[in-house]
């Protein structure tokens, strides 16, 4: 089958991991009547000659091999080779990069291959295969009259479903010829065809012609999604392919039950973007779906509205909250892990997650195979609220013999509700090992619920930590700077000597800010500050010039390094040192520009420099204009950066937060 595979010189071809010499056992891995072995093979494809969608020229040499591979009716699976064809294909358009361009035009010289794959006895071929023959085949008009054919003749609906899509991927890629592939998705969309494909149809329409879309959209695609639950069939459960410790085994694993149900709806809410009232409603009729399936997906389909653009959810979260009381623990799960990650925009659901977390002790911590433990997603989204019930919760966990090591961190949403936590925190950090090498995962959670209390009683448990580490502890300078950062919160003037200490070291910028608000010692902290303006690294310099900013008037004598500070190349650093020059001299002409260019440049800036607007005052009226510019976006600050991290909706609000506190000020 694989003619010519040992012909070629696989020892000096290269993957992700080195010599491609594995590389023909992964070929004929792909052709094994084993399926674990398939899957083996198929997930080494993935890791190494396609790995993170990168091509190698092993990638390239294993082209014709994959295309035999796929036209093989001897070989099963070959809808996931078609699937790896594709993707090593889609990396090579637009691409200048010479390996990348020979990829995709190798696949495309073969698309004739996909045409005949399109009417492949095996579904799954043929659901891969729609797509591939939009991207790949040339001549548009012939590749519609392909679809076409296919929906007339096609009785598959997941097959049905890739033919959608790939009628949408045509509109977008040929938008000149588009009219006969939107009348076939418009008719699509409409009876007699099936909720499922009725569905996918909306979803291709809303994202490239949304103007064909019904205007009873909403409505219609919930009464669309709760005749699909009614009339889905049974799919062949994970227990039908084989468990295999694999990447592709593990993503099988962690995909959503009705996983054609997610894409769906995924297809649908991204499609329409911005119309958030719109994704809100349809969020709502998901969340009350009689099928705790289509509200599962909806509760994940929720996260990524939810990061991205801002609203009132109050009704969606709530809604959210109720799914926690389901019996289906993945429901559950996913609820907790949601509202985990919107701190207090979860509180129309605490009093679920309340509920749920006085019911279900055994959540409160989440062991895990691999890993320490953390604290359990009811919880840990409960205390992040800031709601007070979760200390009582939180307490019996620090005094049971597993403390999570995130616990600290979950803490300081509660603000002064966690005093009670405090001797229980203190009694924690006293006990863990100076030499410990998880001394940072254990302390520096501790360290920064203890800081954010104000606990001057655990004075001298920070102390043995800023001054008793032994030299060579893993990440030791990470936690004296934590440390040092306790002892200026606590105000706790024993520490000076051991900050005095610090200032010739590699947290001499922490130890002077420490100093400066400790004993306003301008004439020892000063030097120290303007040195570190010239640090070889590039965090210290930002950081001295940061602190010298606190200083105001008495930093006078740094100005002229900040001022050739502010000339860097680097955007962060322009924007302290110019937050600092404006602090401390009042000089808005040289600083407005340059942060003003930070804040649309970079939006991870914009925390900072209102930061830096608060300590203005009304000085810093000539940049009041971005606040209220970032008051009225729809859309959260991150999120045209990739943001989507568990924090993205917290620093979100709180910058929404000081912009208006700065502006009511201003």
């Amino acid at each position: 089958m694989l003619t010519g595979i040992d012909e070629v010189d696989w020892a000096s071809l290269r993957h992700a991991y080195g010599s491609a010499k594995d590389v023909p056992g992964l070929l004929r891995g792909l052709a094994s009547a084993d399926p674990a072995e398939r899957e083996v093979a198929l997930d080494g494809m993935y890791g190494a000659v396609h790995h993170q969608g990168d091509v190698y020229d092993s990638t390239l040499a294993c082209i014709p091999f994959l295309f035999v591979l796929a036209e093989s009716a001897a070989v099963a699976d070959r809808g996931g080779v078609v699937e790896l064809l594709v993707s090593i294909g889609q990396e090579g358009e637009g691409r200048d990069d010479d390996i990348c361009a020979r990829a995709g035009a190798a696949v495309r010289a073969g698309a004739e291959a996909f045409v005949r794959l399109a009417g492949d006895p095996d579904a799954g071929v043929r659901r891969a295969a729609a797509g591939a023959v939009v991207r790949f085949v040339d001549r548009p008009e012939r590749v519609l009259g392909l679809l076409r054919e296919r929906i007339t003749v096609e009785r598959d609906d997941r097959v049905l479903l890739a033919l959608a899509e790939g009628l949408g991927i045509f509109v977008r890629r040929h938008p000149g010829r588009a009219a006969g592939a939107v009348d076939l998705l418009t008719a699509q969309s409409a009876p007699p065809f099936g909720p499922g494909l009725r569905l996918a149809a909306l979803g291709q329409l809303a994202g490239c012609a949304p103007d064909r879309l019904p205007a009873d959209l909403v409505p219609t695609v919930v009464r669309l999604l709760r005749d699909r639950s009614e009339t889905r069939p049974c799919r062949p459960g994970r227990s039908a392919r084989p468990d295999t410790d694999t990447l592709v085994g593990r993503l099988r694993r962690l995909r959503p039950s009705d996983e054609e149900g997610s894409q769906l709806l995924r297809t649908l809410h991204s499609a329409l973007g911005d119309r958030v009232a719109d994704r809100i409603a349809l969020l709502t009729g998901q969340l009350t779906s009689p099928s705790a399936t289509d509200r599962c997906n909806a509760v994940w389909m929720s996260a990524g509205l939810l990061r991205e653009w801002r609203a009132d959810y109050r009704e969606p979260v709530a809604l959210i909250g109720a799914q926690l009381s389901a019996e289906e623990d993945r429901l559950r799960d996913a609820a907790a892990s949601v509202l985990g990650d919107l701190f207090d925009l979860a509180a129309p659901a605490a009093d679920a997650l309340h509920a749920l977390v006085l019911s279900r002790p055994d959540l409160w911590v989440r062991q895990w195979e691999r890993g320490a433990p953390t604290l359990g997603g009811p919880l840990k989204a409960l205390a992040r609220t800031g709601d007070p019930r979760a200390v009582p919760e939180l307490a019996a966990v620090l005094a049971g013999p597993v403390v999570p090591d995130d616990l600290g961190q979950v803490i300081v949403h509660l603000g002064p509700a966690a005093a009670p936590l405090a001797p229980a925190l203190r009694e924690r950090l006293a006990g863990v090992p100076l030499d410990s090498p998880e001394l940072f995962e254990r302390a520096t959670p501790l360290l920064a619920a203890l800081t954010a209390l104000k606990d001057a009683e655990s004075a001298p448990e920070v102390l043995r930590l800023a001054q008793g580490i032994p030299d060579g502890v893993r990440l030791r300078e990470s936690v004296v700077e934590s440390a040092v950062r306790a002892l200026t919160a606590f105000g706790e003037r024993t520490a000076v000597p051991v900050l005095r200490g610090l200032l010739d070291t590699g947290l001499a910028v922490t130890a002077a800010g420490a100093l400066w608000s400790l004993e306003d010692d301008t004439d020892v902290v000063l030097p120290v500050l303007i040195r570190e303006l010239t640090s070889e690294r590039r965090h210290r310099r930002r950081e001295a010039a940061d602190t010298l900013a606190r200083m105001g008037a008495a930093a006078r004598p740094a100005l002229p390094r900040l001022r050739r500070m502010a000339d860097s190349d680097d955007l962060w650093e322009r924007a302290s040192a110019a937050g600092a020059v404006w602090r401390i001299d009042g000089d808005a002409d040289l600083a407005a520009p340059i942060l003003r260019a930070a804040w649309t440049a970079n939006p991870h800036t914009r925390r900072p420099i209102t930061a830096s607007l608060a300590a203005l005052g009304a000085s810093g009226t000539p940049l009041h204009d971005l606040l209220r510019a970032e008051l009225a976006a729809p859309r959260r600050h991150q999120a045209p950066t990739g943001g989507h991290g568990s924090h993205d909706v917290l620093h979100d609000e709180e910058l929404l937060r000081a912009c208006r506190e700065v502006v009511g000020n201003g």
